[in-house]
């Protein structure tokens, strides 16, 4: 059903701002329509601009995981706006984020604050080019970090929602210092070190990927990586933008037990607000500006509403038995997306980890970027509306992950699963 106000804000947006959005996804693309312009939400729901209420499991594409509008958040955003929203100059909150990162993570025993997932990619992977003297980036085919010129060789997300392999405006020479690898393929992988390892200066990856749909690593992967990387002089970089927080306590690194050389942070750390960080060992991090040459800086980097929003979500995720309750909700909606796809002989797989997962169509398992581009996208599309008619807002694209939070309830959870079990009623009649 359209959405009158939504409609008419979209067709002003496209006068004013490139494909109406100010970023692709947003735009529905992948599976048609005109995007609901939002208004509004609480708890586990969105308000449209036409006053229609949905169940949220984009969570802001996953910074959300208390829900929108949580109480401890709104509270000390309120306390910090009364003092000011910038100063560009130290805070000790600064310090104290830093200290409570440090504590989850004790593979970063320096971080650096900065604006965005995408400036927390571009940086570590300018420090450890400067670390280990190279200039050769490893990337996995899918993994996506960020929009900067030379990690979008085959990246995921929205370049393969819009079926861009690369983006225009990248120069050659940009493209051709990164090497793409294959995610969970561990063969190739030590071919690719054992022919070029003295070049590589950093292997970049999810740990677990996000950005074209939720692909976990398989067993010994990500170890053979780290391996791999520590072996031939190279550092590793964890892109947990996504994971970190959300996954576990410690991130994806505390489930796997690995530490990475660098780690980037994003989404969760920010409590919704813009607010990113890469850190590491302390030798590593040292070498930026001033302490040493790699030089990089911003205007609003620790911006005081971030970091305060940062610190209240982390004191809530530190609660007794949060991320229990994060995997249980999560495993609920799995099992009851594959019930409803056995009972209605739906071909499809639910891939999770935590409380982020994805519904593919048309596939029994999906292990890699390319099973999950074979998957049925038209299926996916039919089933996004079929959702969003029933007041359940799924991510608009096959190749995004979707996100729960601790707003949402068990009702929540089996109104989606019902929700699902109607439209798959109505797919399995033609």
């Amino acid at each position: 059903m359209a959405s009158k106000k939504s409609g008419a804000l979209y067709e002003r947006a496209r006068k004013k701002i490139p494909g109406g959005v100010n970023s692709p996804v947003r735009a529905w693309r992948a599976v048609g329509g005109e995007p609901r312009f939002i208004e509004r939400g609480g708890g586990s729901r969105l308000y449209d601009a036409d006053g229609k209420e949905y169940l949220d499991y984009v969570c802001s594409w996953g910074p959300l995981i208390l829900g929108h509008a949580p109480p401890p958040v709104i509270g000390a955003l309120k306390r910090t706006l009364e003092g000011g929203t910038s100063f560009g100059a130290p805070t000790a909150r600064e310090v104290e984020l830093a200290e409570r990162v440090g504590e989850r993570f004790p593979s970063i025993e320096k971080l650096r604050l900065v604006s965005s997932g995408t400036e927390a990619s571009m940086s570590a992977i300018r420090l450890a080019r400067a670390a280990s003297g190279r200039t050769k980036i490893v990337k996995f085919d899918g993994c996506y970090h960020g929009h900067s010129d030379g990690l979008l060789a085959r990246a995921g997300s929205g370049v393969a929602t819009l079926a861009l392999p690369d983006s225009a405006g990248v120069p050659p020479s940009f493209a051709a210092e990164t090497i793409v690898a294959e995610f969970n393929d561990t063969v190739g992988l030590e071919r690719l070190f054992a022919e070029r390892g003295g070049s590589i200066a950093a292997a970049i990856v999810e740990p677990i990927c996000g950005n074209m749909g939720v692909i976990p690593p398989a067993p010994g992967f990500l170890s053979a990586l780290s391996d791999l990387t520590a072996r031939h002089g190279g550092l590793l970089i964890f892109d947990e933008v996504i994971t970190g927080f959300r996954v576990a306590r410690g991130g994806a690194q505390e489930l796997f037990n690995i530490r990475p050389d660098l780690t980037c942070l994003g989404k969760i750390l920010g409590g919704g607000l813009p607010l990113g960080a890469f850190g590491g060992k302390a030798a590593i991090m040292d070498l930026l500006a001033p302490e040493g040459p790699v030089y990089q800086a911003g205007t609003l980097s620790g911006n005081p509403l971030a970091v305060a929003a940062g610190l209240a979500t982390l004191e809530e995720l530190s609660r007794p038995g949060v991320y229990e309750e994060l995997e249980a909700k999560g495993k609920a909606l799995q099992e009851g997306f594959e019930t409803v796809l056995r009972r209605y002989n739906i071909a499809g797989a639910v891939n999770r980890r935590a409380s982020m997962l994805t519904l593919f169509f048309g596939a029994a398992a999906v292990r890699s970027v390319e099973e999950a581009r074979r998957s049925d996208t038209a299926r996916f599309a039919r089933f996004f509306h079929g959702l969003l008619d029933r007041g359940i807002y799924w991510p608009p694209s096959q190749f995004e992950a979707a996100f729960l939070s601790l707003s949402h309830s068990a009702a929540d959870i089996e109104a989606t699963v019902a929700a699902f079990e109607e439209w798959a009623r109505e797919e399995a009649k033609g």
